[in-house]
């Protein structure tokens, strides 16, 4: 077998076999098959796509390519939850105390922000002295002790995905469904969870533009564990906004602390209790989604999700006096008040832009080693559907930046006023895929 061969084969649309597959995700890793090969097989499965079959064989040789954790010693299902990314998504931060609180184990590790989304890892950074990196025993140790653990994904897991990552995001293979959800499931599978729960956003602040394009992503990933005989179930949501009313670091962490009070936004905190009560299901807690629901809102009320919250925060190092205290995190000294143009009702806000807007403010990347200013950001005073009048305020701006014009153009084109109430559909999970 050569990987001529492999690439004549996909370009003449033929079906890949395990064989072929492996051959390849080895070859490459080890370095026997160049980056110009690779390129040429990417851009044939992106023209040419995969079947069922070929997405869970790539899906299977990545995950293998690297170390694969083991946590069958640690009592219970362990669940995992993973969100293909949007604006203002501070949801894993909120779920992980909520579930682990209710006697869940959320295992999971998370990534950094780029672009117009944020990181769930630059939002934990953002917490003096919170720490990121653990091995796998600390990892199962802290499963085991408090039910819950984020940190950064390890270099040692799924080295398969990263070249290829990075190979696809300058050959225009990005966009591919059968190479986004087998790099996603490689990684997720490879950590060592029972259950995965995804969480598939479309919308102007998505990756996915069309509910159909998520639905086909969410499903392609679903049939992955299915084929792996994993328990792995998908939501679909909106990210035509920005979700709660924080987007950037330390703003997002507050919103984060306020939710868990049971003060959060009603976006945010309807889609934890949401994919809450499925992981619950899915662990077994609960026999159903109704009993789990209700056991969230009565751990939010009692302040058990809370102190889950503190316990995880102190067990990866952070400074909980942040925790009780959140007025001590810094505040940006520049905050830019948006205000409306007219008077109506707010119709459209584009996540985009907004998420663009607190990168250009400080609040995000455009490149990996770009430093983040974790007060930068912006804080909504407005979403879809609310009322506004001409000369109040839409959203405030925070920076340390002295320019910033531009970014104020930007972020108020991004709200669309409206003389006619729209109708604000408040069911944030679109379908469940099972």
């Amino acid at each position: 077998m050569t990987i001529e061969e492999v690439i004549e084969h996909k370009r003449d649309k033929q079906v890949l076999t395990k064989e072929e597959i492996s051959y390849f995700i080895n070859g490459y890793v080890k370095g026997d098959i160049k980056d110009y090969q690779a390129s040429s097989l990417l851009m044939a499965i992106y023209l040419n796509g995969m079947n069922k079959q070929e997405i869970a064989d790539l899906t299977e040789a990545m995950r293998v390519s690297g170390e694969v954790w083991d946590l069958s010693d640690i009592p219970g299902l362990k669940v995992d939850k993973h969100s293909t990314g949007g604006v203002g998504d501070k949801v894993s931060l909120i779920l992980g105390p909520m579930i682990a609180s209710c006697g869940a184990k959320l295992a999971k590790m998370s990534g950094r922000g780029l672009g117009h989304t944020g990181g769930t890892l630059d939002k934990m950074e953002s917490i003096p002295g919170m720490c990121i990196s653990e091995n796998q025993e600390q990892f199962k140790k802290q499963i085991r002790d408090i039910g819950m653990v984020i940190i950064g994904q390890n270099e040692l897991i799924d080295p398969a995905d990263k070249k290829l990552y990075a190979l696809r995001d300058v050959t225009g293979t990005v966009g591919c469904i059968p190479l986004i959800a087998s790099s996603i499931m490689s990684k997720k599978l490879a950590s060592g969870a029972d259950c995965i729960l995804l969480d598939v956003k479309y919308g102007s602040g998505a990756f996915m533009k069309t509910v159909a394009a998520a639905k086909d992503l969410a499903t392609t990933m679903v049939n992955i564990g299915k084929s792996l005989h994993k328990d792995v179930r998908a939501e679909v949501t909106d990210m035509d906004q920005p979700l709660g009313c924080a987007v950037g670091n330390n703003l997002e962490i507050k919103e984060v602390i306020d939710t868990l009070h049971g003060h959060g936004p009603k976006d945010i905190t309807e889609i934890c209790l949401s994919s809450g009560s499925i992981l619950l299901q899915m662990a077994k807690i609960y026999p159903n989604r109704d009993d789990g629901r209700k056991a969230l809102i009565e751990n939010i009320n009692n302040g058990k999700a809370f102190e889950k919250f503190k316990e995880f925060v102190f067990a990866q190092h952070g400074d909980i006096s942040y925790i009780d205290h959140p007025e001590k995190f810094p505040v940006s000294k520049n905050i830019i008040e948006v205000k409306a143009l007219e008077s109506g009702y707010v119709s459209r806000i584009n996540a985009l832009e907004i998420g663009l807007g607190s990168m250009h403010l400080g609040g995000g990347r455009e490149k990996m080693d770009d430093v983040i200013d974790m007060s930068a950001g912006i804080i909504l005073n407005k979403k879809i559907g609310d009322s506004v009048k001409k000369g109040e305020v839409l959203c405030r701006l925070h920076t340390n930046h002295e320019k910033y014009d531009d970014v104020y153009e930007s972020v108020l084109k991004a709200f669309v006023i409206s003389d006619k109430k729209p109708i604000v559909d408040t069911e944030m999970t679109k379908m469940l895929i099972e």
